[in-house]
């Protein structure tokens, strides 16, 4: 029986298998966990295009990390941002792209997703429930920081 892969591709031994690379591979394994568990990756945007974030099967991808930083500046088009339609997972998402006066979004390959508005950056928290890409900070209303004297606090908004 040969390896299987899961979700977000993290290799699945099967027994006996692989006889002398236990280690290297299981290594490989315990990395793509960390960055599945909290890694962070920028991501370039495709000016005017789509960026395909895709699963690899035994080795890290930006699709398996979990918070994705999307950069560049967008001069002639909206950008898109795929992920595989069947992948189940979540991620903060930061536009950092520059605020021009085109559009990003965050979607399934043949679903709906996420877009910030032309010339609106920071974060979202984005699921995939296989399908559709979801915005699920959407509902936690916005956060205002503020200074004090004891530190910062945020306002809650509803």
């Amino acid at each position: 029986m040969p390896s299987s892969y899961t979700n977000l591709g993290i290799q699945k031994m099967a027994t006996g298998e692989k006889a002398g690379t236990w280690g290297t591979l299981t290594n490989t394994n315990w990395d793509m966990i960390e960055n599945i568990a909290g890694g962070y990756v920028a991501q370039a945007l495709s000016d005017g295009g789509t960026v395909t974030l895709t699963k690899n099967d035994g080795s890290d991808s930006v699709l398996s990390t979990r918070i994705i930083k999307l950069t560049g500046t967008l001069s002639s088009g909206n950008a898109i941002v795929t992920v595989p339609d069947s992948i189940e997972a979540w991620w903060i998402v930061n536009n950092a792209e520059g605020g021009s006066t085109y559009t990003v979004t965050f979607k399934t390959v043949s679903g709906s997703g996420v877009t910030w508005a032309a010339g609106i950056t920071g974060s979202k928290l984005i699921y995939t429930d296989g399908t559709n890409c979801i915005d699920a900070s959407a509902s936690f209303g916005a956060q205002i920081p503020y200074i004090t004297s004891t530190g910062i606090s945020l306002v809650f908004g509803s």
